[in-house]
């Protein structure tokens, strides 16, 4: 018989909407109308300047590699966006190009744990990044958070955590799945906090651009030594293309070019020469005007659920998720949602994909449909709790 898989591929937990998923598609190919509110992807297709950038690059033969750091024009629009929209002066010799924001994730965790360390990790928080650092025989140690301090770490909870294996934090600003930010006073506390312990800061901006009544300040305008990483994915709304970037200090980037080359070679190269259009007047009113609209879906889906009785004690400010407790309806959230897959053919996520703090008594929603869309969603969901609790 053969040797068993990896410790590490065992350990790794498989994400448990996508049980809930595969239901929702076979519901769906029955010919059930199953309304998505389960997977965090904008229901908004690529803005048409990044789509025909991308054609063009095809038609232009621009399908080789790229150097493994990414196109150097890309690295220079992100250094220019960094300046026009934070008033941050990045290098972009700084800024690696890479797979998505998993690959920006992957480069960070490669260099900074060593097997056995971890980083301080909020819960509930996004999966993979605990996965990401048991891939690479690190850990996550989560620490728990609730609406008191935003379900976000501070410099107290950081302090109060960190042991002699902690080597890093990762926060989240908007984070997934509490939609909540940091603000820039915030950030200097862990900054600060993470410096006095000689461990590395590490914030995930990827849903920088997806904010309400307010714009996220960046990690780099408070510590230029932190890494930053970021995606096209979410507010570029180039999901599918697999492009991101992570912004290092200097003297981290040759070890990070090293490990890209080894890892991945490079970004897609036609993914590149597309994103270079995202930066273009045209295309940022188009995504504005997107911003503008997930911003009116919150507004109605937020005291909507909260009219039905979930409790959603913080207000996001960004992405596009609600996280909503569901204690006061009883039973646990797996349950729940197969309850209203099954009854109403509404999908959401259970909090159990996001961590273990209070997770079976939490469910996201995520409002990546149209208006409409969500109107049903709530009349089916009000008509679900009647069953449930009948």
């Amino acid at each position: 018989m053969a040797q068993p898989y990896s410790a590490r591929s065992r350990a790794i937990e498989p994400f448990h909407v996508m049980a809930l998923l595969a239901r929702a598609n076979e519901l769906q190919a029955a010919g059930h109308d199953v309304i998505h509110l389960e997977i965090g992807e904008p229901d908004f297709t690529t803005a048409e300047p990044i789509i025909k950038a991308g054609q063009a690059a095809l038609a232009n033969g621009q399908t080789r590699y790229t150097a493994a750091r990414g196109l150097p024009a890309l690295r220079e629009a992100i250094a220019g966006f960094y300046d026009q929209r934070y008033g941050v002066n990045v290098d972009p010799q700084r800024i690696l190009i890479t797979p998505g924001g998993s690959g920006a994730l992957l480069l960070a965790t490669s260099l900074l744990v060593d097997p056995g360390k971890h980083w301080l990790l909020a819960d509930p928080g996004y999966p993979c990044n605990r996965h990401f650092l048991r891939l690479v025989e690190g850990a996550a140690q989560l620490v728990p958070v609730g609406p008191e301090v935003r379900y976000q770490l501070t410099a107290d909870l950081v302090a109060r955590h960190w042991d002699h294996d902690s080597v890093g934090a990762l926060v989240a600003s908007p984070a997934n799945p509490t939609g909540t930010l940091l603000s820039r006073d915030e950030l200097a506390q862990l900054s600060q906090a993470l410096k006095a312990r000689n461990g590395h800061l590490v914030v995930d901006e990827i849903y920088h651009g997806l904010t309400y009544g307010t714009n996220a300040a960046t990690v780099l305008e408070v510590d230029q030594q932190a890494f930053v990483l970021n995606s096209f994915s979410k507010y570029f709304g180039m999901t599918g293309w697999r492009l991101g970037w992570l912004v290092a200090p200097p003297e981290a980037v040759p070890e990070l070019e090293k490990l890209a080359q080894n890892l991945y070679i490079s970004a897609p190269s036609m993914a590149q020469h597309a994103a270079l259009a995202c930066f273009q007047p045209d295309t940022l009113a188009i995504l504005e005007e997107r911003r503008a609209e997930f911003g009116r879906r919150r507004d109605f889906l937020l005291p909507a659920l909260r009219e039905l009785g979930f409790g959603i004690a913080v207000e996001p400010e960004g992405a596009f998720y609600l996280y909503a407790d569901i204690s006061v309806f009883g039973g646990d959230a797996f349950a729940f949602c197969q309850h209203f897959l099954e009854t109403e053919h509404v999908a959401f996520t259970p909090g159990l994909d996001f961590g273990r703090h209070q997770a079976a008594h939490h469910v996201r929603f995520a409002y990546t449909q149209s208006l409409p869309r969500l109107q049903q969603a709530v009349e089916r969901i009000a008509r679900g709790l009647r069953s449930w609790q009948g």
